[in-house]
């Protein structure tokens, strides 16, 4: 459990750069570590989705790379939005059905 913790947090300070408090002003370092943990949650919720897929054990800066930073053209309608990605991604099965489970029916 204590091993678990810790990598959690390295998971926090390597990835998200939690440990970069660079402003002079608290509320400033102060909202830079509460968007930070925002942002980590927001991982951690997503790897809860990801179960029995590679994304499971991934930390955050790989999980962003592979399934947030990649090229998708958006197409919006007035009833919905529609993204189209290359055929040649590698993930493209992992995503659509962690998007399927996000979006209610």
């Amino acid at each position: 459990m204590r091993g678990n913790m810790e990598n959690r947090i390295k998971d926090q300070k390597l990835s998200l750069f939690a440990d970069r408090i660079s402003n002079m002003h608290w509320w400033a370092n102060q909202w830079r570590l509460i968007l930070e943990g925002f942002a980590y949650t927001l991982f951690e919720r997503l790897r809860t989705y990801l179960k029995k897929t590679p994304f499971e054990r991934m930390r955050p800066s790989n999980m962003s790379l592979r399934l947030i930073k990649m090229g998708v053209v958006i197409i919006r309608n007035t009833r919905r939005i529609r993204s189209l990605m290359s055929n040649n991604y590698p993930y493209k099965t992992e995503l659509s059905g962690l998007v399927r489970r996000l979006v209610p029916s």
